[in-house]
This record gives structure tokens, C-alpha cells and sequence, in this order.
């Protein structure tokens, strides 16, 4: 029984710590850029790293947290896989809620920056002003 148990939690563990988010080649460019400009690489802080991990002491409620609003729908599965491992779970569900809030408030600034007018807008600006800048140096 002990062997089972054991078994399990590994698989659990494997398929959790598979949820992480983690960013595409172009998303990791873009943020290359969004910095080359000056801006924040998480500029737009739509979730709370410290407030995910906080709430992943609680089984999955972290995850839940971290779907709810966002297009991060895989998280509702992350959190059921957190609550049927609780209190397992706690080990790897804490850094993993901070670390996924990390890299979807870096989505959320790739997509304002780079999908939207305005943001767009800031980005040439910025680096327009550079450009001036380093002229006179």
C-alpha cells in the first residue's frame, strides 16, 4: 500500500509540475524588446505572484486564482491535480503558483506591447526617444 502511494504521488507530482507556464520562443523575444525600450518585463501585474502562492497553501486555490480572468484555463486542472495531492502538493504548488503568476503577467505586458494600438505606440516612442538620445552622445 505503502509502494502505491508512493507511485502516485510521483505521478501526481510529474503531471503538476508539467502545468507550469512557461513562455514561447517569440513571447521571450518580444519581452527582449519590451526591456531594449525601458519598460518592466511585467509591466502589466494582472496577478500577484506573492498572493498565488499564498493561496496554494490552500489545495489548488492558488491555481484557481490564476485561471480566473485570464485564457490560463489549464490552471483548473493544475489546481484539482494540487487538491487531490494535498498536502503533497504544497511542496511544488507554492513556487509553481508564484512562478506561473511571474510568466502570465509577462503574457499580459507581450500582449498590451506588441497586440494592441496604444501599446505598440509606447514601444516606438520609447525607442524612437533612445535613438535621439544616443545621436547626441
Amino acid at each position: 500500500m505503502r509502494k502505491l502511494l508512493l507511485v502516485g504521488l510521483s505521478v501526481g507530482l510529474l503531471v503538476v509540475c508539467s502545468g507550469c507556464l512557461s513562455l514561447s520562443r517569440s513571447e521571450r523575444e518580444d519581452l527582449r524588446v519590451i526591456r531594449e525600450a525601458g519598460f518592466s518585463r511585467t509591466e502589466a501585474g494582472v496577478k500577484s505572484p506573492l498572493l498565488a502562492a499564498l493561496l496554494n497553501l490552500l489545495p489548488g486555490i492558488g491555481n484557481f486564482y490564476l485561471s480566473a480572468g485570464t485564457d490560463e484555463g489549464e490552471m483548473v486542472f493544475v489546481g484539482v491535480m494540487n487538491l487531490l495531492t494535498w498536502p503533497v502538493s504544497i511542496l511544488w504548488g507554492v513556487p509553481e503558483a508564484a512562478i506561473d503568476a511571474n510568466n502570465i503577467n509577462k503574457r499580459e505586458t507581450v500582449y498590451h506591447f506588441m497586440r494592441t494600438e496604444r501599446g505598440r505606440e509606447q514601444i516606438r516612442d520609447a525607442l524612437e526617444g533612445r535613438k535621439k538620445w544616443e545621436k547626441r552622445e
